[in-house]
């Protein structure tokens, strides 16, 4: 098989179905709650660039449909990052389709959501959602390598 940009990080991973399914199973769910503050969204600001004032003015954000600042919709998708990364170590995500339906802001708390939908030798589907109580902010769809074996603690 000739290499692509994933071949290192192939390398590091089984495709082996029996070990791979051990490690997730459909129907696996993990989850985390976060509240974001201003100080988390000037931060990613600072790092990123991204200083768009819907984010960073309430004076700006007032005159808009939001009505007020709305967290970064990458800040919140950080929050699958960190489900996956602390729930389902090892996992390297490959792929995602997500979308916004409704905006998250300062102050609310925010429970990320993952579900493994279907599991194929050493990748898995992963329903995801972010949402405040009803509200829907985040939802969509990532795929994941699994490990072969968990990672050294």
């Amino acid at each position: 098989m000739p290499p692509t940009m994933w071949s290192p990080v192939r390398a590091l991973f089984s495709t082996s179905p029996v070990v791979a399914a051990a490690r997730l199973h459909v129907g696996q769910r993990v989850s985390l709650t976060k509240v974001f503050e201003a100080r988390h969204v000037e931060l990613f600001a600072e790092l990123t660039g991204d200083s768009n004032p819907l984010h960073l003015d309430a004076a700006y954000a007032a005159g808009t449909a939001f009505g007020k600042p709305v967290v970064h919709g990458v800040l919140v998708n950080g929050l699958i990052s960190a489900v996956l990364g602390v729930h389902l170590p090892g996992c390297v995500l490959l792929r995602q389709d997500i979308r916004f339906p409704a905006p998250l802001f300062l102050g609310e708390r925010v429970v990320a959501e993952a579900e493994v939908r279907k599991v194929k030798m050493s990748f898995a589907s992963v329903a995801v959602t972010c949402s405040v109580r009803d509200k829907v902010v985040m939802e969509g769809e990532v795929t994941v390598m699994m490990p072969e074996k968990p990672p050294v603690k």
